[in-house]
């Protein structure tokens, strides 16, 4: 439940500034422009947050198994799953943005990052690099369309 909390109230916090960003692009056309951009942007950023030991250390504790076992009574495992949700989360801040700019509702990006983000709780730092380097190419692929430079 710790662990649940923790996303639920990522989404409470994430779901609004969503919101009042889309009501701003569709009342300024300038912003309305800018949002490629800005999409590539996150995108690059994310890729580069992937080759940082920040993130070695965020993937490592999202490895590591309970030194004793599961916690026996209630308030260790709400504890537990608090830490873990908090680790998991900052694991996959890089992905869960660039979900968010690419859209949420986009079933091709959310199985594509679910994918990703699996494959590097379970392999490591080798292929959270590589999701790195594509989101880093792509991120730029995006900059370049948005300048007109494609």
């Amino acid at each position: 439940m710790g662990y649940f909390a923790v996303w639920t109230a990522l989404g409470i916090v994430v779901f609004p500034v969503g919101v009042a960003l889309a009501a701003l692009e569709m009342q300024l056309p300038a912003l309305a422009r800018a949002v490629p951009l800005a999409v590539g942007a996150v995108v690059l950023i994310a890729g580069v947050s992937q080759f940082g030991a920040w993130k070695a250390r965020e993937l490592a504790c999202c490895r590591e198994a309970p030194r004793r076992g599961l916690p026996a009574d209630a308030g260790t495992a709400w504890r537990y799953g608090l830490r873990l949700g908090v680790h998991c989360c900052s694991c996959c801040a890089g992905p869960t943005a660039i979900l968010l700019v690419v859209g949420v509702m986009d079933l091709r990006a959310m199985a594509a990052l679910a994918g990703a983000i699996t494959a590097e709780r379970f392999a490591g730092e080798r292929v959270a690099r590589a999701v790195g380097a594509v989101a880093i190419g792509a991120g730029l692929l995006v900059i370049a369309k948005a300048a007109g430079l494609d």
